[in-house]
């Protein structure tokens, strides 16, 4: 009776530790099933980063990233730090404007050639050399389907959440545009002088002609001969008014109103701003709008 009692005792904490190594393997791979769910993306800079923002929103266990701030808001020959690298080494999903503005890709895919990389503007006709297509509420909407798709090739699990959010990101930047779709026939056809090639995609969108462009920033140094072809040209073209960032423009735009008298309109480039605020797109291109619209519509007093 003593032994099979004590076959009994054996036999239960066999039962035991085996419950207890099953639930602690059962334990492990759920929570490394759960940890593999989690999606760990980075964006090159702002204007992508907001984009992604609402098409990520509320997505649970998608983690949204931005690389270092590039001092200028762009990423004109922006060199990666240890801090983007070792950002990128985390990642799963690396989502770029392309069109050649993030001049480090070659680089990041000799490091993490599994890296899985959304170009924005894949498929994108862009002007010349410009990459500021989001200045385009067209081509932004384009951009917002890119990122939207790529997410869900990447992610199926996501796929119809992400399609929803940007179905619902592409319906206020319509409301948008027809909140200003008038503004077209009042400055369809006027000559501007643009002071950042950003601005050449809102110029266009809206009918103006582009007369002369002067692409500022903090390396540029400009000549006498370049002054003297711009003031030709407002003489010529007869240009009413100047887009320029404030930024790097001011100094050039003072300079012009003084010698010119002409109006200079200091509009965002939407590069830089509030991470925060995934409503800044909308909020900074209306208030650009609305100072075109300001200066250059004949009938903006009567709204």
């Amino acid at each position: 009776m003593k032994n099979k009692y004590v076959y009994v005792g054996i036999l239960l904490a066999v039962i035991l530790a085996v419950s207890a190594g099953l639930t602690s393997l059962y334990v492990h791979r759920k929570g490394h099933s759960a940890a593999a769910e989690e999606l760990n993306v980075v964006t090159s800079f702002y204007p992508v980063y907001i984009a992604a923002a609402n098409v990520t929103d509320a997505c649970g266990g998608v983690r949204l990233q931005n690389l270092s701030e590039p001092q200028t808001g762009c990423l004109h020959d922006y060199q990666l730090t240890s801090e983007d690298m070792k950002l990128l080494s985390t990642a799963d999903i690396f989502i770029v404007n392309g069109g050649g503005i993030e001049s480090f890709l070659e680089d990041i895919a000799k490091e993490y050639p599994d890296l899985t990389v959304i170009n924005a503007c894949e498929g994108i006709s862009l002007t010349e050399d410009n990459a500021h297509a989001w200045m385009s509420m067209e081509l932004y909407k384009e951009q917002i389907r890119n990122i939207c798709d790529g997410l869900g090739r990447a992610d199926a699990s996501r796929r119809d959440q992400y399609a929803e959010n940007a179905d619902r990101y592409i319906r206020e930047i319509e409301d948008l545009q027809q909140e200003y779709q008038d503004l077209y026939a009042s400055v369809s056809g006027t000559p501007v002088v643009l002071f950042h090639e950003a601005y050449e995609y809102l110029a266009e969108e809206y009918g103006m002609e582009v007369a002369a462009l002067l692409d500022l920033d903090e390396e540029r140094q400009v000549s006498a001969g370049e002054v003297a072809q711009i003031l030709q040209v407002i003489e010529t073209e007869n240009v009413p008014v100047i887009f320029a960032e404030e930024l790097y423009g001011k100094a050039m735009g003072d300079m012009m109103e003084r010698e010119t008298g002409i109006q200079v309109l200091y509009l965002d480039a939407l590069n830089r701003g509030d991470y925060e605020d995934k409503d800044s797109y909308l909020t900074h291109m209306r208030a650009n709008l609305e100072l075109i619209r300001s200066q250059l519509d004949p009938m903006s007093g009567d709204r």
